[in-house]
């Protein structure tokens, strides 16, 4: 058993497609007004998805991610740009006792990070955070202003992270960041993941969403 209880297998066991219909909305006015804030840092509010009325089922885990998207109310997928931000997750990760969580962390495989040496290798410099488009530094170093590596020093392979692991198994690159808890007796660490695989999130708030939502909204308390 890998991922918290998720089996490898020969394929994905959900499928890569999107649903006909909208699968990303304008954020709604009100909800956003009354999204819940759970957890206060300095640069932000967080929701943890785990803890939310909407999550149930953890103990069995199985969280459907993809049905709670952050983008309709105002928030995005949590970045772990300091080390004192990844602490509290940790911290938040182990109080909770919850398996696994998704950042916003994403590997830089698609079109458009072609033909760039910048990101080369890819398992190196080929990382950033999609909810602000913002680089994650090399994971074969530890960054500025950090005491340690979160990328975890095992995983499938028993070599650090990101491994890809799950190419050698079924072909799927691992393009997502995940925060696992002890799955590999390693601690709670940063590891690359499939982006099928169904996990919570941490949520934070979306200056982006939120200004748009001010500006559209003219008194709305946010």
């Amino acid at each position: 058993m890998l991922f918290g209880g998720h089996q490898r297998s020969e394929k994905p066991t959900t499928p890569v497609t999107q649903k006909p219909g909208r699968f990303l909305s304008l954020p709604v006015a009100q909800k956003c007004s009354q999204r819940p804030k759970e957890v206060h840092v300095q640069r932000t509010q967080l929701l943890l998805q785990w803890t939310h009325s909407t999550v149930q089922n953890i103990q069995s885990r199985l969280v459907r991610s993809k049905k709670y998207l952050p983008r309709i109310t105002a928030w995005t997928s949590y970045r772990l740009e300091t080390q004192e931000e990844n602490n509290l997750i940790f911290r938040l990760i182990q109080q909770n006792d919850a398996p696994y969580i998704w950042t916003s962390g994403r590997l830089c495989d698609f079109k458009g990070c072609e033909n760039r040496s910048d990101l080369e290798p890819k398992s190196v410099n080929g990382w950033f955070w999609s909810a602000t488009r913002g680089k994650i530094p090399a994971t074969n170093q530890t960054s500025t202003g950090w005491t340690y590596s979160p990328w975890s020093k095992s995983g499938h392979k028993k070599t650090p992270q990101p491994d890809n692991a799950e190419f050698d198994i079924n072909g799927t690159v691992e393009s997502c960041l995940s925060v696992l808890n002890n799955v590999y007796g390693d601690g709670i660490a940063w590891h690359d993941i499939g982006c099928y695989h169904e996990k919570p999130f941490v949520c934070e708030d979306s200056d982006e969403l939120l200004n748009y939502v001010a500006a559209t909204n003219p008194g709305l308390q946010l």
